[in-house]
Parts: structure tokens; sequence; C-alpha cells
């Protein structure tokens, strides 16, 4: 190969990454101005409604809580709780532990003086079999509690038999060990209510980082920054998620995900397309695309909702393996849902849906860490073979982590001027000096953790789900 074919085809490559990394950076930005507008306009309607309305109206619509447990001991108990202080009124709280190996049944018996009780169920999803079975409790002030023993299925199994049991219109699927913020219910419930010619079919809710933070009898009671630099990019990481990212494609009606920590969706739809794929490690993700991909194909309008409020809290890893081992699993499961569903991408049958939200996904989420590695290591090979322009390369360098920390930036004064969550002095300037230090200290985590999800899917056959080793929500950090 001659040295004028070299330079041309190092050219093409050149602006291949080019364009990709602008691509990437113009869609950040103009999701970041969608979402500003969609936040502006969710807090000014938000100003209009009365939520004590919701909360005491009989006409309220049912919900259920569905929380599946595996080993929640540490936790359980208080976070029931929490379930159970919500300013809802009608709702219940069905607990699904799920073939736990620990005390965590022991411990919700003894602490909510719970009775086995014969139960029949309706078993629209095929589940695993019930273990001990079914308990409700002899106290009148846990009328609201059942929990429900079964052998070990995963988390998705443990959803879908708490869809079986239901008998509510509405069902918040939830991780047992978050806490619901005791308003979360009637903010998560009022998409569903409003009178649109679309039908709403899920609603998601900002999680936030529970961790250092104070939470006594159940409630939220002092929301602390975590020491940790591994928590507190965390911490950044979700606020540009959330509010920077969700708020925009719920604007463009064209959410993929909503977190498995807490969700609300419309169970009839829910049960329709069969419930929770037990077969991946990122059921969340899955029933959603799957509950679109139905109202698509049945012609129906329909909508997936967000809210921006801080609902949710939950515990976040605190240590480097269990976070690559969590965000692993979470790139097979959006590899997993991708390659099901890949009849919808690029295709006009599914209008926005398949033109815009699944292209975006495969693009700038499922291979951008693969896009990454690949531009690390030709920039190896430029070095090798002295093709290096270190002025463009510098620049370049230079242009990306500033955009990276200026969007950090974005995020933290989104926050600051909308739902101010952490008030303590000096916690701003904490997390703005954060932003110039989280490329380093969090991305290349995240880059290793994507690409050994990306192995472990292609070459590891056997499905791993990855353990969260919880210390508690108590407000120490270990």
């Amino acid at each position: 190969m001659d040295s004028s074919t070299l330079d041309i085809i190092l050219k093409i490559i050149h602006y291949l990454f080019f364009a990709y990394a602008f691509s990437a950076i113009g869609s950040y930005i103009i999701l970041s101005i969608i979402s500003g507008k969609e936040t502006i306009d969710y807090l000014k309607r938000k100003s209009f409604v009365n939520y004590k309305d919701i909360l005491s109206s009989t006409m309220a619509p049912t919900i259920t809580i569905i929380a599946p447990a595996y080993n929640e001991s540490l936790n359980v108990v208080e976070n029931v709780r929490s379930l159970l202080s919500n300013h809802y009124v009608n709702y219940n709280v069905i607990i699904v532990n799920d073939g736990s190996k620990d005390d965590s049944l022991e411990k919700l018996i003894a602490a909510y003086d719970l009775d086995k009780v014969d139960y029949i169920i309706n078993e629209k999803i095929k589940t695993k079999p019930l273990r001990s079975g079914v308990f409700k409790s002899k106290n009148p002030a846990f009328e609201k509690l059942m929990v429900v023993d079964k052998e070990n299925g995963g988390k998705a199994d443990a959803l879908n038999m708490g869809l079986n049991i239901s008998t509510s219109k509405y069902v918040a699927c939830i991780d047992v060990d978050c806490l619901l913020i005791e308003d979360a219910l009637q903010k998560m419930i009022k998409p569903f209510l409003e009178v649109t010619d679309a039908k709403v079919i899920a609603t998601g809710g900002v999680i936030r980082i529970a961790n250092s933070c104070v939470i006594n009898g159940g409630k939220l009671i002092d929301v602390n920054l975590p020491k940790s630099l591994l928590l507190q990019s965390q911490i950044l990481e979700y606020l540009r998620a959330f509010l920077l990212g969700r708020m925009a494609w719920s604007r463009l009606n064209g959410l993929l995900v909503i977190s498995g920590a807490f969700g609300v969706f419309d169970k009839k739809i829910a049960i329709d397309v069969g419930g929770y794929d037990t077969n991946t490690v990122g059921e969340d993700m899955e029933i959603i695309v799957r509950m679109r991909r139905y109202m698509e194909e049945q012609g129906r309008k329909y909508k997936v909702s967000y809210i921006p409020d801080p609902l949710c809290w939950t515990e976040a890893p605190d240590n480097y393996k269990i976070f690559i081992s969590q965000r692993n699993r979470w790139t097979r499961g959006t590899i997993e849902t991708l390659r099901k569903h890949r009849k919808i991408g690029f295709n006009p049958k599914y209008g926005s849906f398949g033109l815009l939200s699944y292209p975006y996904w495969l693009i700038f989420e499922r291979l951008a860490p693969i896009i990454e590695v690949v531009g690390l290591l030709y920039f190896a090979v430029l070095i090798i073979l002295k093709e290096v322009r270190w002025e463009y390369a510098l620049s370049f360098l230079v242009l990306a982590y500033l955009f990276s920390v200026l969007f950090s930036i974005a995020a933290l004064y989104s926050e600051e001027l909308t739902f101010h969550q952490y008030k303590k002095k000096g916690t701003g300037y904490k997390l703005v000096l954060l932003s110039a230090l989280e490329p380093f200290v969090l991305h290349p985590f995240i880059l290793y953790a994507a690409i050994r999800g990306n192995i472990d899917y292609y070459f590891n056959k056997k499905k791993k789900w990855g353990e969260m080793q919880r210390k508690g929500l108590t407000g120490k950090e270990a």
C-alpha cells in the first residue's frame, strides 16, 4: 500500500471518528435543551396540581407496590416500613421473597405479625411455585401488606408473581432496598389520570443515591453527600442521566427504559405482553420496549411518561468490584433487549420509536464503548506509525474533556434550580470540583465494565446476574 492510499484511508477513518464524536456531542446538547424546557413546563404544571385531592379521594385508582426481595435481611424490615408509609389511599404492598437463603422471611414475620393464609393465585404468567406460601398480618395496622414466599426464579420471575397476585389496575414495581418518598404514588399516578388521546402505559421516576443519607422509620430525614469519590461520581452520573436525558426522551415520547428501581405500569398491558422476561438480565428495559412495540403493532396511541421529582432513593455500589458487576449486567441487558427487538430498528412502521429512539440507543449507548475502545486502539496505532498530528489530537481531547465537565455542571445547575436536594454548605462546590475529576474517577471503570459485558454476553454463555451487597441505609458509610 503506497503512502497516498494510506493517507486517504486514515483521513476517512479520522472523519468517521470526528463525525461520531460531534454527533454525540450535538445530541447531548439538543437533549439538554429539550430536557430544560420539559422540566420548566413540568414545574409550572405541578404548581397548579393539588396532590391532596389525589391523596384523599376514594376514587383514586388502586395501585399495588410489588417489591421482589432476595437475601435482603439487612434492610427488608425498614424498607417495608417505608413502603407502608406512603400517603396514598388505595394501595397495597406485595413483598415477593424470591427464595432468600437468609432470614428475610423470619424477620418480616416477626416484625409485621404475619400469619400464613390460604390464597388462590390466578397464574396468568408462568412463574416458579410457592415455597412457604402467602402471609398476611394479624395486625390491622399492616392490613395493606402481603408477603409471598416462593422458590428462587430471579427478579423478573418474582415481579411476574406479583402481577399474578395483584388485583389493582396499576402496579408499582420497585426494588425492596429502595426508599419511597411519602407522596411518590400521587405524583407517579397523575399522568395516568390526565385526559389525553394517548394512553399512558408506564411512568418512571427519578432515582437518587441514598448512601450516607439519614433514614429513620422508613423516612428520609437528612440528605448527605457521601465521602467516597465513587459514590459522589455516581450521584453526578445519575443527575446527568435523569435530569438531562430521560426528561428529554419523555418530551419526545421516546423513553426505552424505566429504572427497575421504581416504575408504575398499566397492569393489563404488562400482562397482555406476557409480563417480565425471565431470560434477560435487563428486564426493566425489555418490558418497556415490548410494551411499546405491542402498542405500536396494535396501532394505538400511547405514552411512556417520566416524573423528574426525586421520589425514590436507593443504595448504590460503594466499591469498584460491585460497581463493575452492576454495569456489566446493564450492558448485557441492553444488548439482549436491542437484539431481541431488532425488528424495530430503522423501521418506519414503528414511527419515531423505530427511527429515533432505537437508533439513538443503538449508536450512542450500545456501540459507544466499543467505538471508544476502537478509537483508543487506533490512536495507539497512529502513534506507532508516527501519523499523529498532535495539535489536532490534543485539541480534540481537550474539547471532549471540557464538554464532559460542562455537561456535568449543567446537570448540577438544573438540580440547583429545581429540586435542590443537596442543601448543605460546601456540597455544591464539591460537586462542581468533582465534575473535573469524574471523567478519570468513574468513566474508565464504566468503559471497562461495558467491554467486559460485551465479552461476557458473546463468549460466556452462563447468565450471571451479579450480586449487589447491601450494607444498609443507616446514614453511615462503611
